[in-house]
């Protein structure tokens, strides 16, 4: 990684190749901080714990598949409470805001970060920041309380809003630096975590006591290093609906097709899963696959012999596959968060269908569209997102009551650690196409991979190492 450096970055390293990817600390610039008891070892509700607190020294192993001659690897930083903090109690004046699109789960960060504070901590003073970045500035503040946030868990959205765009550095910190401010916990996905990096690096420029923590969010699970984000579960377990309507529905019908069009703009990890999951879709199509509509081992051919065989057929496509098949060129059109615009894929795909079909072809088809985008956006978080947001929550507050700050809280390998930000916006998660998880979809499906020979062998050299995500498998990351 000598190559790459950047600002404030700490590498430690060990014996046999031992690297740890350290994320800064407020005494790294201002070193007389004093340290108090953590509040915690007289909390009746962890008596009961061996040993609670995290070693100084524990770190978890970015790569836990090895060989007998590796190198120990890049590590991180475990995540959990110290023995010693940097804050007390009553001195905490903590802020939360959520930024970009919505997401499950979002609530439940929210809640367990108030929560956390209150409860385990017996901090008094918590602000929800309304509307993303641009709150600091030009919005009001929310008063955060136990009471407050107490069912906002069983709710889909953001009680204190959310928005795309609106960063200013300059007036951001000012408002941290006037209200007070000294933890601000920043919910977002890559774009969002760019911008708590800036914040963080222009609060250590001023030098001020004041931590920023990251909680990673982002529905298409698109945020590298970390298994996976915040979510996503929720969001491939509601897809599933929306798959199974468009398989009853091509299912009922003379030659019916069924078009589900799921989230997705870069990495097309939600619609991979949800079609393994699944089992009712014949039809895959993601934005690191391309594909193409004729001609031999084409679209259209697999789903001729797919509607000869089974009289239907049910196709997932993420939002961002397809792009380069478009005719309308928007490659340089940009949301207020950065994204690059999308053409409807799905829209688009379903007319490119009935044409050759039923123009060309002189079939009758019957074939129904269905976008569950913004239902699945608005939904609460499932169980399992539940408990994951509550440990990511409370992680970060662990973190920052130790001191940390410029991290993101994540889990790595099962485990939950403080992970630096540039880590985590350096590059994009992305599905794979070569590994054994897409694979595995392939041969649920039946599909064509649509790749020739020498597209397999450009893909493989293009692959770089990779890491975990869910089973181990289909994450690029090409710094490990």
């Amino acid at each position: 990684m000598e190559g790459n450096q950047h600002p404030h970055q700490k590498l430690i390293e060990g014996k046999l190749g031992f690297i740890l990817e350290d994320v800064p600390h407020l005494v790294d610039y201002l070193p007389d901080l004093h340290t108090y008891p953590n509040p915690l070892q007289d909390n009746p509700a962890y008596s009961v714990v061996k040993q609670y607190f995290v070693h100084d020294d524990d770190t978890v192993p970015q790569k836990i598949v090895v060989h007998k001659d590796s190198p120990r690897g890049n590590h991180f930083r475990r995540a959990g409470p110290r023995q010693r903090v940097y804050f007390q109690s009553d001195e905490v004046h903590a802020c939360i805001v959520t930024c970009g699109g919505l997401c499950p789960g979002l609530n439940t960060v929210i809640r367990e970060i108030v929560c956390s504070l209150y409860k385990m901590y017996g901090v008094s003073k918590v602000l929800g920041i309304e509307g993303g970045y641009k709150g600091f500035y030009s919005r009001n503040t929310i008063t955060l309380t136990p009471k407050v946030v107490n069912d906002i868990h069983k709710r889909g959205g953001t009680i204190i809003g959310t928005s795309r765009g609106g960063h200013d550095t300059a007036k951001i910190v000012d408002s941290i630096q006037d209200r007070g401010i000294n933890q601000v916990y920043i919910i977002g996905g890559d774009g969002t975590q760019k911008g708590a990096a800036v914040i963080y690096e222009e609060i250590r420029r001023r030098g001020l006591s004041v931590v920023v923590a990251g909680i990673p969010k982002t529905i298409d699970n698109d945020i590298p290093v970390i298994d996976k984000s915040f979510g996503f579960d929720t969001a491939v377990e509601e897809a599933q609906r929306a798959i199974n309507a468009a398989h009853v529905e091509a299912e009922s019908m003379e030659n019916g097709v069924g078009v589900v069009k799921l989230m997705g703009r870069y990495s097309g990890f939600i619609a991979m899963y949800a079609t393994l999951a699944s089992r009712d879709v014949d039809c895959c199509l993601i934005p690191e696959s391309p594909f193409y509509l004729e001609g031999n081992g084409g679209l259209f051919e697999f789903m001729e012999r797919t509607l000869k065989e089974n009289g239907h057929i049910v196709i997932v496509i993420a939002e961002g596959a397809g792009q380069e098949l478009l005719t309308e060129d928007r490659r340089d059109e940009k949301d207020a968060s950065g994204n690059r615009l999308l053409k409807d894929v799905g829209l688009w795909i379903s007319h490119k269908i009935k044409e050759y079909f039923v123009a060309r072809r002189r079939w009758t088809i019957n074939l129904k569209y269905i976008d569950p985008t913004y239902m699945i956006r608005a939904i609460p978080s499932n169980a399992s997102d539940n408990v994951y947001c509550t440990l990511l929550a409370q992680s970060a507050v662990h973190g920052a009551m130790a001191g940390y700050t410029g991290f993101t809280s994540g889990l790595v390998n099962g485990r939950h650690t403080y992970i630096p930000f540039y880590r985590i916006t350096e590059r994009q998660n992305k599905v794979v196409i070569t590994d054994r998880m897409w694979a595995r979809m392939l041969s649920s499906t039946n599909q064509p991979s649509f790749m020739n020979t020498k597209d397999v062998n450009e893909a493989k050299k293009e692959e770089g190492p990779q890491t975990q995500l869910l089973d181990g498998e289909n994450c690029k990351d090409k710094s490990s």
